[in-house]
This record gives C-alpha cells, structure tokens and sequence, in this order.
C-alpha cells in the first residue's frame, strides 16, 4: 500500500513502538537483570573448562546474542523487503522478547540456565525488531522530519522505560506490597529453628526482593506486549514486490543494496565511523549497571536512581543535539559526541567514589540520547530517495552495530577475563580505541553537508 508521508496517526504509531520496547534494555540489560543476575551467578559458573564470573559471562552472553542476530538481520531484511512483510518480522521477534521475559520469571541460582537462555533469546527479541522499525522512517516521513522523528522516538522510548522501571523499582523495594513477609520470616524460622529472627527476617526479604525482581521481568514482557499491538494495529504494512517469501530473493535484495552501498562511499564511510563509535557507546550502556556494582559497590536502590537520571537527561539530549545537528551538520555533531564519549572513558577509569559517577552519569545521560538519535537519523539521510530497500539498507546499519556491540562487549569480558577479574576499569579505558577510531573516520567526512 501506498504510504503518506507525515501522517501524524503513523509517526506517533511509529514512537509509541520505541516507547513498548525500550523497557527492554532499560530494565533488562541495564539496570534490574544485571543486579539480579550478579546476585544469581556470584559464584560464577564453570562453563567450555574456564570458571567465569557474573561480569564476565554477563558480557559474553550479550556478545553471543548480537552475534547471532547480526548474521540472520541482513537476510531477513532482505526477505521482508521482496515480500513487504517487515510488520510481520518485527511481530515475530516481539513474540520472541516478550516470552523470554516470561522465562525470566523462572530464574534463580538453581536454574542459571533458564537465566542464560531467556536473556539470550531475549536481546536477540528486541534486536531483532529494532531493524524493521528503524526501517519505517525514511517509508513515513520525509528527510527534513528524520532528526526530529527519530529524536521524538528515542525521547518516548526513554520516558516510557524510565515509568515502567520506576513501577518495577518501587515493586523491589517494597516486596511487602507483594508478600506476607511476617509468614516468608515464620517459614523460614519452622525450617532453621536455631537461626537468629533478625537474620531470619533480612533473608525473607532477600528472597522476596528477588521475586519480586522476576515479577518485574514478567511485567516488562507484558508492557512490551500491549504496546506493541496498539503500534501494530496503526503501522501500515509495506508494499510488496512479491507475494512469497523467498530467502533466495532475501539474498539478492541484500546483494543489490551492498553494491550501492559500495557505490556510495559517504554511506560506506559513516558505516565504518558508526561501527568503531558504536562499540564504545552500546558497550557502556550494556555494562554501566555492572561497573558501578562491582567497582563502586554502588546499592542498588542508588544504581537504578542513578539510570533513571541518565534516561531523563538523554530525552533533553536528544532534542539538543537535534537542534545542533541543523547549525553544524549531522556528522560535525557526531564527531562532538564521539569526542565527549572518549573523555567518559577515560575518566571513568579513575572514578572511585559514588558522587564522582553520578555526575559521569549526567554527562552520559546528555550525549546517549544525542549520539543514538543522531545516527539513526544521519543514515535514514544517506538513503537514496526513490530507494525501495530500506529493511535491506537498516539491515546494514543494524549489522554494523549488532557485530559493533557483540565484538565490544566480547572484548570487555576479555579484558577482565584475561586480568583475572581483578577490575573492570582496564576494560572500560581499552574502549577509548574504537572511539577513537570512529572519531578519526568521522573527522574525514566532518566538511559534508547533508541536504535536509
């Protein structure tokens, strides 16, 4: 069907979608499951004969899931771009998310498996889905609208993940609300009768915190569900070049759209700023919550308040940096925040009270939302026009940051592996490499102008 570009009932349809799965990795991957996770796998597991910590496989699990999906994105974006189906992929991969949190609820120190299992199946879920959502932009608002649009995207996807994790923060600190607590205190007693009240009491509340953390798993799945069909039922579905779905069509979709990536050296040239800055960024995001629990000890209730304040001034820096990008240009900008990015890094690395990072946190929170809005919108530019690929065309874009993140979060793991554990900062500072080497390529093409 024939698409009108900037129908407002669309591009809300369109942002409505970030705010239902953005509180996948605001709850999931960044701020409850990785507390909850540490707590789990403290011991570390004994895995392929090597013993890894809960940092260490936390990392490593992520790096797997990105990996997979960045192999099987750019054929299925192929696919829906001959078969016009992207709603039906991006239903497909909710589907999967959604049940994967539903597996969260079953995971504790006894079933580290289901743990590994459903977070695993659960990223590949959500990003899965962000491919063929991104792939809608440039189909349902015209290239003067793509920082704006995206930007009013990420700015929901924020303010939706920061409501529903503060539901699931006050939910945790208060298992009360859920629980008899006096009855978990006097069952704990009845099966430990020489153990001390106090400690009885402190250990029923433990328990009740970390079930009231899979309920909150449980309730991210049922959010991204519900909002997800309400965006569903208003996104139009795309036109169709063919009326099968053929992987073999998939491949020549995704062959003709990387020869004229080749053919368009600007687009090849972002491609390969974005991978290099992406591995820093996405790594830092994915292991924030960690660094400041083991490193800083930082309590949890502080931990979680302090990525609440990072997702709210992002919103603010994603219209900033928005507003930016149209007096100096989309890649002047990015080579702003890159360069923000690297001095992040590098002062993480001697950050060693609570104060410190959370005015670090402050400074993440400003150029998050600027830098992820900003590339989004800068390559949705960068696509021809009359182009009829674009699932094919994110397809790239969503392989360059998926392998991006996959190889940055592998390589933070293996830092700290390769050092013993003995601190996650020699990890943190290696990132400034891909920074800067994103920098240097963006600094190349700082002079061109990208016509609105």
């Amino acid at each position: 069907m024939e698409i009108t570009k900037n129908n407002k009932k669309i591009t809300n349809a369109w942002c409505l979608y970030d705010w239902a799965n953005s509180v996948y990795p605001l709850t999931i991957t960044s701020a409850l499951f990785p507390i909850y996770w540490n707590a789990q796998t403290k011991s570390g597991i004994d895995i392929f004969g090597m013993h890894l910590t809960d940092s260490i496989l936390f990392s490593y699990c992520l790096s797997f899931a990105f990996i997979v999906i960045a192999l099987i994105n750019p054929v299925l974006g192929g696919v829906a771009d001959s078969a016009g189906n992207k709603k039906s992929f991006m239903k497909g991969f909710v589907l999967l998310g959604v049940l994967s949190c539903f597996g969260m609820y079953f995971f504790d120190s006894s079933h580290i498996e289901i743990g590994i299992i459903t977070f695993i199946l659960g990223t590949i879920g959500y990003a899965g889905s962000i491919v063929f959502y991104n792939a809608y932009l440039p189909e349902i608002a015209t290239e003067d609208q793509y920082d704006r649009l995206s930007a009013r995207g990420f700015a929901m996807g924020y303010i939706g993940g920061v409501l529903l994790l503060v539901i699931n923060l006050l939910i945790v600190l208060n298992p009360e609300w859920l629980f008899d607590m006096n009855a978990r205190t006097l069952d704990i007693l009845d099966k430990n009768e020489y153990m001390d009240p106090i400690d009885a009491h402190n250990l029923a509340v433990s328990q009740a915190k970390g079930a009231a953390s899979r309920i909150a798993f449980v309730l991210v799945g049922i959010w991204w569900l519900v909002f997800s069909l309400i965006s569903f039922s208003v996104l139009p579905s795309t036109k169709k070049i063919s009326s099968k779905i053929s992987f073999t069509k998939g491949y020549k979709e995704l062959q003709k759209v990387y020869a004229q990536i080749k053919q368009s050296g600007l687009i090849k040239k972002f491609l390969g700023a974005f991978f290099f800055y992406s591995m820093g960024v996405q790594t830092v995001m994915y292991v924030a919550a960690s660094f400041a629990d083991k490193e800083l000890k930082m309590p949890a209730d502080k931990l979680i308040t302090t990525i609440l304040l990072i997702q709210l001034i992002a919103i603010v820096g994603a219209y900033v940096f928005s507003h930016i990008s149209k007096r100096i240009g989309n890649f002047n900008s990015l080579l702003i925040l890159t360069a923000i990015w690297i001095g992040i890094c590098v002062t993480a690395y001697f950050i060693y009270s609570v104060n410190a990072f959370y005015v670090l946190a402050a400074i993440v929170g400003s150029v998050m939302g600027g830098i992820q809005s900003l590339s989004r919108s800068t390559f949705a530019k960068l696509i021809p026009e009359d182009s009829e690929d674009n699932a094919s065309y994110f397809s790239f874009y969503e392989f360059s940051e998926k392998v991006a993140i996959a190889i940055g979060t592998f390589f933070f793991g293996f830092i700290e592996h390769v050092t013993n554990g003995v601190s996650m900062r020699y990890s943190v500072l290696s990132l400034v490499v891909f920074f800067l080497i994103g920098f240097l390529l963006l600094f190349k093409i700082r002079n061109v102008k990208i016509e609105d």
